[in-house]
């Protein structure tokens, strides 16, 4: 085992060099042909996969899981759509950040780099396989894909109809990797080839993601959980604030950037938590509940400390009346995951104020948490999101697949 990683890991390495030196227009003209393959290929991708679903289904896996890991031709054309998409974005490699020109001479330039290797570890979806191949193709980055054992058919088959694409146009290395041999083992030994790989990303619930924290020796870009929150301030319009919390909560809540809490002023809160019961009633939202809020709508279960932390992921809401806005923010800096904050507010000052003091990858200012993503952010897609303060933070995209180098060309200068 360990020789089959170091030895893939060593070639993602060699690769990495060879990728870096192609210009945009080649790497365009590859993922408008691997678009086209997986089209052309679908049936036989959609064979694969229904061996992988068919073992789910047998080992009685969640439905849920199995919704996760099936293919069908609209997952398939959405996948192909994908690629073209990333064709289209503008290439970030070799673009200058920033330049000056010293009083020497010298010019000094900060130009934008591919980061090298990319490790993504990641769960159930085959359909991330081509979306995260393409991302990092176009960034200039070889990527090792390891992803589950219960979709390793479909990740398999994606693969082999991408590398014919990447045969056609010219491409003569392998500029990813799909992780063949299952098993832990084999996620232990990658996370030990600093060496080779740069950076990890992994992507699945907090269990997953701790774990890959826990054991790599090579950075990692992460968020363990989005446990999201709206404030609702007491100068607000009723209708577009309960507007938002449904959206937010209901649209569909299994996602990390469906809110999770409410925090509401005590001046509006009299008026305005009945309308949002009855609004959640609609769609059958279990709310969990703070004291005063428990007293202002009935029938609610009472909230626990532990529920202020919780990322349900389901139609279950936790609320919590505040004095006002400097108790809303402390309660989200302690309780919340950095992740995505949105406050409902018609007072400027109260909205700035928010934006300054939340310490959040994203702060919202009345729109849903539910525009955290990196397709709303214009991005065109996203390799996932980070909670982390260095390098990246929020949705990626294709520059946050980037690092940099600084760039000096004189004409003999010499330091004295």
């Amino acid at each position: 085992m360990q020789k089959y990683v170091k030895t893939l890991a060593k070639q993602a390495k060699e690769n990495s060099y060879k990728l870096a030196a192609l210009t945009s227009d080649q790497k365009n003209a590859v993922l408008l042909k691997m678009a086209d393959y997986i089209i052309a290929e679908k049936e036989f991708i959609l064979k694969e996969n229904k061996k992988d679903v068919a073992a789910a289904l047998k080992n009685k896996l969640q439905k849920s899981f199995i919704d996760r890991l099936s293919l069908n031709e609209q997952r398939i054309n959405e996948m192909a759509s994908g690629l073209r998409e990333v064709a289209g974005l503008a290439d970030p490699v070799n673009s200058i950040i920033s330049q000056s020109r010293r009083p020497n001479g010298i010019s000094i330039k900060k130009v934008r780099v591919p980061i090298g290797v990319i490790l993504i570890i990641y769960e159930a979806r085959p359909n991330v396989t081509c979306d995260c191949i393409g991302l990092l193709f176009k960034s200039s980055n070889v990527a090792i894909l390891r992803g589950g054992s219960d979709a390793i058919r479909s990740n398999l088959a994606i693969a082999k109809v991408l590398e014919k694409a990447i045969k056609e146009r010219g491409v003569n290395f392998n500029p990813f990797f799909v992780v063949e041999k299952t098993g832990y083992s084999v996620t232990d030994a990658l996370l030990a080839q600093d060496k080779y790989i740069d950076l990890v990303i992994p992507r699945g619930g907090e269990s997953l993601i701790r774990k890959v924290v826990e054991k790599s020796r090579i950075p990692v870009l992460k968020h363990y959980k989005g446990v999201c929150h709206l404030f609702i301030d007491k100068d607000i319009d009723t209708q577009k604030a309960l507007k938002i919390c449904v959206n937010s909560k209901v649209q569909r809540p299994s996602v990390c950037n469906a809110v999770e809490k409410i925090l509401i002023h005590q001046d509006v809160a009299k008026s305005f938590l009945p309308l949002l019961k009855n609004e959640f009633d609609k769609y059958r939202v279990e709310i969990r509940a703070d004291t005063q809020t428990a007293k202002i709508i009935k029938g609610v279960k009472k909230a626990t400390e532990k529920d202020w932390f919780a990322e349900y992921l389901d139609l279950i809401i936790a609320i919590k009346v505040v004095r006002g806005i400097d108790e809303a923010i402390s309660h989200i800096n302690k309780y919340g995951s950095h992740h995505t904050d949105s406050i409902i507010t018609n007072d400027t000052a109260n909205a700035e104020k928010f934006i300054k003091e939340v310490d959040s990858a994203c702060c919202f200012v009345n729109i849903s948490t539910r525009f955290s993503d990196g397709y709303q952010f214009g991005l065109g897609a996203e390799i996932g999101i980070s909670t982390d303060k260095l390098h990246a933070r929020g949705p990626m995209g294709l520059e946050e697949l980037t690092t940099y180098k600084w760039v000096a060309e004189g004409d003999g200068q010499i330091r004295e």
